[in-house]
Formats: C-alpha cells, sequence, structure tokens
C-alpha cells in the first residue's frame, strides 16, 4: 500500500480506502462482527490506514465496529465518517445538513467510535434546504472545537460544492479537502462536472460503487448462488462486464480487479483518486485489495472506455466543437501553448 495527500490538506491516507457499509447485519445483507474484523485486519495488514464510515451505516452498527476494531491504535487510522443521512425516522431534525442534525450526529458518531475526535466528517448528501453559509460556518466550527480535523463532501452537485469551497476560503473557514462520488464503468457522469470542478480546486477523489453495484465483476453473466444487490443486470450492463471479463483474462486477474484498476488509473481527470473498497467476506477484499499489484496498460484503459462512452452534453461538447473554438479562439487554438485544463 502506498499513500497520497488528501486534496491540498498535509493528511496521509492510503491509495485504497476500506468502506464499512457492510460492517454489521442489521440491514440484512451485511458481515457479522467475525467476518468484518477479519475484513479490517486483511485490509490493515496491506498497510491501509483510510476507514470510511458514517452514523447511519447498518443502524450505527458500523460505526461500533470500527470503535472496537481501532481500540488501542486510534492514532494511526485515519476514520471518517458522514452526517446527513436520518438516524430516527419520524424525526425531521435527525436528518439533514442543518446545524443541528450536524453537531447531534457528530456526538453520536464520537460515541460509537469511542474517540474524542473524527479525522475526516463528511457531508453526506445535499439537501437542497440549508444554506451553504449554515453548513460551512457549521463545520468550521466543529474543526475548531478540535472534534473534527477535516471536512468533505459527498453526493452533491459541483455547483454546491464550488460556491461552498470559495464561500469557506472568503470568509476564512475550513473547505472541503476531499469530494465522494459514485464513479466507475457503468456510470461515468461525474466526469461532466464533478471531476473536472474537483481537478481545478484540488479535492481528493474517493469513488464509491467502483465495482457497479457487482456488476462488474461478471457474476450477473453466468449462473451461481454469488449475492447480488439487484436482481439483474441491463443487456448494456452485461455487455460492458463481458469486456472487463474479457480484459481480465489477457492480463490474468479477476474482472473487479480490473473495474477497480480503471477507476483508480483516472488520474489524468482527477490527480488523486481514492477508491473506496466494500466487502462482505475477507475473501472479497484480498482480491479487491490484489489489484495494487498490477496497472492496466493505456490500450486496455482505452478498451474499456470505448465499451461504454461518455457523451459529456451541452455544453461541454458545444465548447469543444471546432466551429465555437475557432471564434473563441480566432483560429489560433492550436497556436496556444499553455492553455489550462
Amino acid at each position: 500500500m502506498r499513500y497520497k495527500l488528501l486534496g491540498n490538506s498535509g493528511l496521509r491516507v492510503a491509495e485504497l480506502a476500506l468502506g464499512t457499509m457492510t460492517f454489521g447485519e442489521d440491514w440484512g445483507w451485511g458481515a457479522s462482527k467475525e467476518e468484518s474484523r477479519k475484513i479490517w485486519d486483511c485490509y490493515v495488514k496491506q498497510g491501509g490506514n483510510f476507514i470510511d464510515t458514517s452514523v447511519n451505516y447498518t443502524n450505527g452498527t458500523a460505526e461500533s465496529y470500527v470503535g472496537d476494531f481501532a481500540a488501542g491504535e486510534r492514532d494511526y487510522f485515519v476514520l471518517a465518517t458522514k452526517f446527513t443521512l436520518a438516524r430516527r425516522q419520524g424525526d425531521p431534525n435527525a436528518a439533514g445538513n442543518h446545524r443541528k442534525n450536524m453537531m447531534n450526529s457528530v456526538e453520536t458518531s464520537l460515541r460509537h467510535l469511542k474517540s474524542d475526535y473524527i479525522d475526516l466528517l463528511w457531508l453526506h448528501a445535499w439537501d437542497f434546504t440549508t444554506s451553504i453559509e449554515e453548513v460551512m460556518r457549521g463545520l468550521d466550527d466543529l474543526v475548531r472545537q478540535g472534534k473534527v480535523l477535516y471536512v468533505g463532501i459527498s453526493d452533491s452537485p459541483a455547483w454546491v460544492v464550488s460556491a461552498s469551497n470559495t464561500l469557506a476560503e472568503l470568509r476564512g473557514w475550513s473547505r472541503f479537502a476531499a469530494l465522494q462520488v459514485r464513479y466507475n464503468l457503468v456510470d461515468r457522469s461525474v466526469e461532466r462536472d464533478l471531476l473536472p470542478m474537483a481537478k481545478a480546486f484540488g479535492l481528493a477523489v474517493t469513488p464509491w460503487s467502483v465495482l457497479g453495484a457487482g456488476t462488474l465483476t461478471g457474476k450477473y453473466n453466468q449462473a451461481g448462488s454469488e449475492p447480488r444487490r439487484n436482481s439483474s443486470a441491463s443487456e448494456a450492463q452485461l455487455r460492458l462486464a463481458e469486456t472487463v471479463m474479457a480484459v481480465a483474462g489477457e492480463v490474468g486477474h479477476s474482472p473487479s480487479q480490473v473495474a477497480i484498476n480503471w477507476v483508480r488509473q483516472q488520474t489524468a481527470k482527477a490527480p488523486t483518486i481514492v477508491p473506496v473498497l466494500g466487502a462482505r467476506s475477507v475473501a472479497h477484499i484480498q482480491d479487491n485489495l490484489d489489484c495494487l499489484t498490477f496497472e492496466l496498460s493505456l490500450e486496455h484503459l482505452q478498451r474499456l472506455e470505448a465499451a461504454n462512452p461518455i457523451d459529456l452534453g451541452f455544453p461541454h461538447e458545444f465548447l469543444a466543437s471546432e466551429g465555437i473554438r475557432n471564434i473563441v479562439f480566432a483560429g489560433t487554438y492550436g497556436l496556444l501553448d499553455g492553455r489550462h485544463p
């Protein structure tokens, strides 16, 4: 395991993060505490230090397991947790981005984690009701209190992240250091605005669902008893999985490792990418971690992208067209050196 800086901060995190949404059986499909511990030990043995969890994962069980597993070595680990999603159904203030839920969620997480600080606090999802100013001031208060060291944002529009960091910089508040998004070969939509925004602001990107909810492992292309998130996959997803499996056969690695490495190697789109690995068994996490033993060739990367090309849409396609570039640059675009991305 190698390490990367978390965005513009000096925090060192492992190049792969361990996701813990599978820790606990409260939701009917996760791992037992014994199996979760094995997954944890396998990841840590490889040099992993970056743990991703949330206050609401498996009704708090995931955070509690993390707190137990990190006991005695708390300062070694970079514990990242999230607030926003409901902690209690029926309570309108036990969910959302507002200050009351933010503060109560952090106190709940600290109890679960058996810690007096959180290394990285993610805003889990934008609620479209709380103001950006309230969110950023509340997060800055937590940093100034020492309860949170760094802040990040997940599952939110690019304009929200941009406005938030711009306001924070203007006010001298803590800025987001990282962005968490769904990103995989099945869904490349973040390449339109979120990844370019992260690159411009120097944000680390921690993609989740890098296996496309399991479709890229190839298990939907064949009969078997392997647990499945969905009942079936679309024809397009099955064809894409066939390409992943073909590349896997050529490089002598599993389809899962190929899918993870495609995401891991998208550094031209976002310089710091740290995939979040989720697993329900130690065999799964070991297979995923073995992606670190190789890299995909440029030819393989291009072949995988060609299997599911992305339409960037307006205004990206419009502005990149030869006619518009000719107008914008007075016919000198090809003569201009040092162009900004």
